[in-house]
């Protein structure tokens, strides 16, 4: 067998062993992980002792395995990006920005603290040198937090914690990285050496990087546009971007490639469920846990397979080195988790964690593939000193070792004795009602497929009544959530209700979406519409210490309140069109909004029959009355939104509404095409030609409606009374020096003790006068802000625009010059000003 052939065929060999190991660790109820090490340093064995074999595939492999040797460099730029990227997909981004500081402390203080104990411990124990040990602290910095994880979703450990570990264990591979490459720097070239420069450095690698990271998955992120409808060339692609930002920043930057792996990765992972099509989300799901499950496993297997080696080099000091590095790690890990965690908690930063989980965290922090690999590393890299290399490569491997047959092996049992397994009084309560629901609409199913199936009577009530006893028996013990016997009060119960609700809302966007009734940038706004609602529904401060007064009713009526008020990005297009003149982007804003608030009536129209039908056996009549109410409320509050919008711009709500129901047309046709195709009544060739014929028939359907915002001056004169008997050169010359203005509901136009340098005419709309004697509306063709320009006084009061308003806006200079050419004009604005003086002396 060829050299080429032998390395495929050991490649393959490990990866059948390593197809084997999953169900094996099952049944073991071991870590994978430490399974993993175990078939590595027995593969290892037999390397080192060279057993003999008969059969011709055994040599082969044996010999395989003997020259399957990859350096250390190559083993991190083939498996680390794909290691990173794919951690980092995983990681929802929104979440990890909400608890950005507790991920931060863990992922970069924390492992400066270790590198630091470690580093410090060892150098008073040994006569390596203070870098050298603090090398070793860096590559042992890192932790894989998948048994943690895994352990964690089996007991329902919060959502947030999953996130803090999943974050602190992305960033902290990062940030050990980056500083294992510097203190391989300093050691390599001391005469450059200095902590002040290094520190700097790796401030400036770590920005660089972020910085590098995003702006890739940015343009990754409008290739992905072309390449729309093809998931494999979309997957492609992205497997090509975790290893171009790597060595885009690592080797042309000279910044922290893998910095920059992550941030792409973080990138990609928040835009994948709406920039790409459900099928391809789920395929790149797919392919990236299959590549990260192999570039796991085979680092593993393969740095465990040199375990024998470094072990027979070590002597009795080296082993307790290798416990002193253990105990060191173990205790920085529990300053970390215990002492700069509960700081945080102290601050406000973070939710409380419970001893327990912090407990678990702490004995859980394994080591595993990324410090496997840096150690490989670092044995291989011949710039630095044998003896450092074989002190660093057994230090890690046994520490490595230590770790997964000694937390691994034990953390399930800890589970145990902490009772995390057992359910709390809130998850019980919860697990009973949740059964009761699941079984009577299972009982009434089966009952259903009996009578269509034509089953036996004596059959169908055997199983009826095994359901109808199981059902007897759980609703004896279920009392209504919030009722005084219940396990859980209002606002606990009605807090888990509008998590569920605005869960399923999120959920019922991403089907629209991918059905392509609803628009990608709509779609995330209303995403991170549900998310903030979610958000507001949290308790506020620790658990236990909430604030007396707080209610989830009252922070989600005022979260999606906040939804529905005007954004930025529509006060700045209205002040580029005010100020500029320029239309387009306020018609894309509004126009936004629009097929916003549609599409969010139409959600919020499937969330009360939801909360009462699927909520209501699971929390009680009284808190589902109340998610029902508040529903009912966002619904009203949504619909005068849309309202006013309408009677503003009747006809391009028409025209979106027409595309909405056009969307559903559509997906309805292409249904039922595909359903004729799935019950064999068409051919595919049929069902295609029935698609494509279909496509045509909607143009331009995912194209936005115009939005006409404009109205000429001489448009808006026309709708002032005031200027109704104007010759048509006298319209033309006040049109002239009028400006037109557009304002939004509930926006101040003139506030109270500013300069007034213009008054303005109402062409359409209302606004409110806020005055000493009491609130005055003014309607369309009337006019306002003439007093500060007659008395040269500041703002008597201010004016509030009630809905969208089309205002002429009048200068001071001009306003001098109209009173001037017109007496008619200017006795009647002088006669309503006297009128408004008066009543603003009262």
């Amino acid at each position: 067998m060829t050299y080429a052939a032998l390395i495929v065929f050991g490649l393959v060999s490990l990866l059948g062993i390593v197809s084997l190991l999953p169900p094996l660790a099952a049944r073991l109820k071991l870590p994978y992980s430490v399974l993993l090490a175990m078939v590595g340093c027995a593969l290892g064995l037999v390397i080192e002792f060279q057993p003999g074999a008969s059969s011709p595939v055994a040599v082969d492999l044996l010999i395989a395995l003997r020259q399957f040797e990859i350096p250390g460099e190559t083993i991190i730029v083939i498996f680390l990006p794909a290691l990173l990227f794919e951690a980092a997909l995983a990681v929802p981004l929104r979440l990890l920005a909400d608890d950005l500081a507790p991920i931060l402390t863990m992922a970069v203080v924390a492992v400066i603290l270790c590198t630091l104990v470690v580093g410090v411990a060892l150098a008073l124990a040994s006569d390596y040198g203070l870098l050298v040990c603090l090398l070793l602290g860096s590559i042992v910095a890192t932790t894989d937090p998948a048994a943690v994880i895994g352990i964690f979703r089996e007991v329902g450990a919060p959502r947030r914690l999953l996130t803090l570990v999943e974050g602190e264990s992305l960033l902290n591979d990062a940030a050990a990285i980056a500083l294992f490459t510097l203190l391989v720097g300093m050691i390599t070239n001391p005469m450059d050496a200095s902590f002040g420069s290094a520190a700097l450095g790796f401030l400036m690698g770590a920005i660089g990087g972020a910085v590098t990271g995003v702006a890739t998955g940015v343009a990754a992120t409008a290739v992905f546009r072309m390449l729309s409808g093809y998931p494999r060339a979309e997957i492609t692609l992205t497997i090509a971007l975790a290893y171009l930002s790597y060595f885009i920043a690592e080797y042309y930057l000279h910044v922290s490639g893998v910095i920059s792996c992550v941030a792409a990765g973080l990138v990609i992972g928040a835009i994948r469920r709406t920039r790409f099509s459900q099928e391809t989300a789920e395929q790149l799901e797919g392919a990236w846990g299959q590549l990260g499950f192999w570039a796991n496993s085979l680092i593993f297997l393969m740095a465990a397979m040199f375990v024998p080696r470094f072990v027979g080099t070590m002597r009795w000091g080296d082993f307790a080195l290798v416990l002193l590095l253990y105990l060191a790690a173990l205790a920085a890990r529990a300053v970390s988790v215990f002492g700069l965690l509960e700081g945080l908690e102290l601050v406000g930063l973070m939710q409380k964690i419970d001893l327990r989980f912090k407990t678990v965290m702490t004995w859980g922090g394994l080591r595993g593939a990324v410090s496997l690999a840096l150690a490989l590393s670092a044995t291989e890299n011949e710039a630095l000193p044998e003896r450092v290399r074989d002190f660093v490569g057994a230090g890690v491997t046994g520490f490595v070792l230590l770790t997964l047959f000694v937390n691994g092996t034990t953390l399930r049992p800890m589970i145990r004795i902490l009772q995390l397994n057992k359910l709390s009084p809130v998850a019980a309560g919860v697990r009973d009602r949740a059964a009761v629901m699941t079984l009577a609409e299972v009982r009434d199913q089966v009952a259903e497929a009996s009578e269509r199936g034509r089953i036996d009577r004596h059959a169908t009530d055997a199983v009826l009544g095994d359901l109808d006893a199981r059902l007897a028996l759980e609703r004896a013990v279920c009392v209504p959530l919030d009722s005084a016997e219940g396990v859980l009060g209002r606002r606990q119960t009605l807090r888990i209700g509008l998590t569920v609700l605005t869960a399923r809302e999120s959920a019922r966007c991403l089907d629209l979406l991918h059905a392509r009734i609803v628009d990608r940038r709509v779609a995330e706004q209303l995403l991170a519409h549900a998310q903030r609602l979610r958000d507001a529904v949290r308790p506020q401060g620790h658990q236990g210490t909430e604030r007396k007064r707080w209610e989830a009713d009252r922070a989600f009526a005022k979260a999606w309140a906040r939804n529905l008020r005007y954004g930025t990005d529509v006060r700045l297009a209205l002040t580029l069109q005010n100020r500029l003149g320029l239309e387009r982007p306020l018609a894309n804003a509004l126009g936004h909004r629009f097929e916003l608030l549609v599409n969010q009536r139409r959600l919020l129209g499937e969330m009360g029959p939801f909360a009462r039908d699927r909520l209501g056996p699971l929390l009680g009549e009284q808190a589902t009355e109340t998610l029902i109410a508040l529903n009912a409320e966002r619904m009203k509050a949504v619909e005068d939104a849309l309202l006013t919008l309408k009677l503003q711009y009747p006809s391009y709500a028409e025209a979106l509404q027409r595309q909405h129901l056009a969307r559903l047309a559509r997906v309805w046709e292409h249904r039922g095409y595909q359903t004729l195709l799935d019950q064999g009544v068409i051919g595919g060739d049929v069902a295609q030609a029935l698609t494509d014929e279909a496509a045509e028939r909607y143009p331009d359907i995912d194209q936005r409606p115009r939005l006409d915002t404009r109205l000429s001056a001489r448009q808006l004169v026309a709708r002032v009374p005031l200027f109704a008997n104007l010759s048509e050169q006298a319209m033309q010359n006040i049109a002239r020096r009028l400006r037109p203005r557009l304002t939004l509901p509930d926006e101040k136009i003139v506030r109270k003790g500013e300069r007034g340098e213009s008054m303005f005419f109402i062409a359409s709309g209302a606004v409110r006068l806020n005055l000493p004697s009491g609130d005055i509306e003014l309607g369309s063709g009337d006019f306002f802000g003439e007093l500060a320009l007659i008395t040269g006084r500041p703002r008597s009061t201010d004016v509030i625009s009630l809905g969208f308003c089309q205002l002429l806006e009048l200068n001071a200079p001009d306003f001098r010059r109209l009173l001037a050419d017109d007496a008619t004009l200017k006795a009647e604005i002088e006669g309503i000003a006297h009128q408004r003086l008066g009543a603003v002396a009262k």
